[in-house]
């Protein structure tokens, strides 16, 4: 029985790593949008062309639930750990990498390929999370569904709204390194996972979900990349008055 139990968060995994492998097939599929060099999108955004970002939302979703699953279960295996991580590297680093490439996200095929960065960094921020015992509580450095999400939000911007900019290809290529950098570098982020629900010690996660929330509302999936940058910036301001409350 308990082995069939151990089965089921990792069977929620692999829902997550199939939606990456669909994602890059669907992204790959729509090589041929019609996108101009200033990444004005000619393309109606019907669900073929939005259809990798949605499968990296479902993705995300699948990756929380299976945790969910294993804590309620209590079912935690060394397995499972491995079994998410490659999922996660094949759902949040290699199927936005074939977003950005395939829908030409730097307005030129050559400087879009500059996206299999973030498949590389995200396969090093992996590899070094499994090995890293200091991550339990809080991150180090960004988590990789964390950029998945913010590649794939950029399928749903619009290029004459507020957040437009964040479509220009110069700021994609700068984007793309940052992500990089985020992902392989020592910052400390906050984990939004709960143990208690008190809101002196869960104030930071509250603050993020409540920002997160707010932004949702006004900008829906455009607004993700502005809801990472709010976790970040809540998190640096969480560390910096946890370092002076004990200094």
């Amino acid at each position: 029985m308990i082995r069939i139990l151990k089965w089921i968060p990792n069977g929620i995994t692999l829902g997550n790593l199939t939606c990456g492998m669909l994602a890059c097939y669907m992204a790959a599929a729509n090589s041929s949008v019609n996108i101009s060099p200033n990444f004005k999108i000619e393309a109606s955004k019907d669900w073929h062309y939005l259809a990798p970002s949605l499968l990296i939302f479902a993705a995300a979703v699948l990756d929380f639930l299976d945790g969910l699953a294993a804590r309620l279960l209590n079912v935690y295996s060394e397995l499972g750990k491995q079994l998410d991580s490659l999922a996660d590297l094949v759902s949040f680093g290699v199927a936005p990498s074939f977003i950005i490439i395939s829908y030409n996200l730097a307005g030129n095929y050559l400087y879009s390929f500059a996206g299999l960065f973030i498949g590389i960094f995200a396969c090093i921020r992996l590899a070094k999370f499994n090995l890293d015992t200091r991550q339990h509580n809080s991150f180090l450095g960004l988590p990789v569904p964390s950029v998945g999400m913010i590649v794939a939000s950029l399928l749903f911007i619009d290029c004459h709204g507020p957040l437009a900019f964040l479509i220009n290809p110069w700021v994609v290529l700068g984007l793309i390194m940052i992500l990089c950098l985020l992902m392989v570098s020592e910052l400390p982020l906050l984990a939004l996972k709960f143990k208690t629900y008190g809101l002196k010690e869960n104030l930071g996660r509250y603050l993020v979900l409540g920002l997160g929330l707010a932004i949702f509302i006004g900008f829906r999936f455009q607004g993700l990349p502005l809801i990472i940058l709010a976790y970040v910036l809540v998190s640096l301001l969480v560390n910096e008055k946890t370092k002076t409350a004990t200094s």
